[in-house]
């Protein structure tokens, strides 16, 4: 097997389908991380080379599996009759019934309390929002992009810690939540509106929407030109 991105995600795969049954007894650990290798057949020398970070590579790629089946199913499902916030409730949803043990997530939510892993994980919370508003067909171009992804990112992840401790058996309480969560939002975005709509406020938002409207999202960036950078042109023909 030679060392191209393909073969390295194949060998996290077989890693991440290994661990997954010590996690819940081990954490992702390095006793879980070598157990893994030594079960899956990896040569350790590659399994290193996929994951440097041990574990920690294996837990990121398991949350990243979790949204992958989320987006799947959501293909899946007719939405055309749902408002958009039943959308919303039922991707989160769906995400959190990717998860096939629970114990997965809280020991991954441990690992990324950690100072070292926090920021990771705060960007792979951002990443389930970014995929499911892309998911769900969002167009923002500009500072709504940001503050979408920001609003769920914190929906999404105050829910996943009630679902932690929700023992329920068909987990309603935790979709309660959700739904409260989410109605809570839709009252800040209903009073923004009423703001931008009254006569009298309007042009006090003026300012903040044009700088909003400045701001574009990371695919939709111009390339930076550095100082001294000098753009080829086609040369002229006689």
């Amino acid at each position: 097997m030679t060392d191209t991105p393909q073969d390295m995600e194949q060998v996290r795969t077989a890693l991440l389908d290994a661990i997954q049954m010590h996690v819940p007894f081990d954490g992702w650990s390095e006793t879980a991380f070598r157990t893994a290798i030594a079960e899956s057949g990896i040569e350790p020398g590659l399994a290193r080379a996929a994951c440097p970070r041990g574990a920690a590579d294996l837990a990121v790629a398991y949350h990243k599996r979790g949204d992958d089946l989320m987006v799947q199913r959501l293909a899946e499902t007719d939405l055309s009759d749902m408002r958009f916030r039943d959308r919303i409730a039922l991707a989160v949803r769906f995400r959190l019934e990717a998860v096939e043990d629970k114990e997965c997530v809280r020991r991954g939510a441990t690992l990324f309390a950690l100072p070292q892993y926090g920021a990771e994980g705060s960007k792979l919370i951002w990443g389930t929002a970014d995929r499911i508003w892309t998911a769900l067909g969002d167009t923002s171009e500009d500072v709504n992009w940001y503050t979408k992804r920001a609003s769920l990112s914190a929906v999404y992840g105050a829910t996943v810690l009630y679902w932690l401790g929700d023992d329920s058996f068909d987990s309603q309480p935790t979709w309660d939540f959700l739904d409260r969560r989410i109605e809570g939002v839709m009252r800040f975005e209903k009073a923004k509106a009423r703001v931008r709509s009254n006569p009298l406020l309007k042009p006090l938002t003026f300012g903040p929407r044009m700088v909003g409207s400045k701001i574009k999202p990371p695919h939709a960036r111009k390339p930076m030109r550095m100082p001294g950078f000098l753009r080829s042109e086609p040369a002229e023909t006689a």
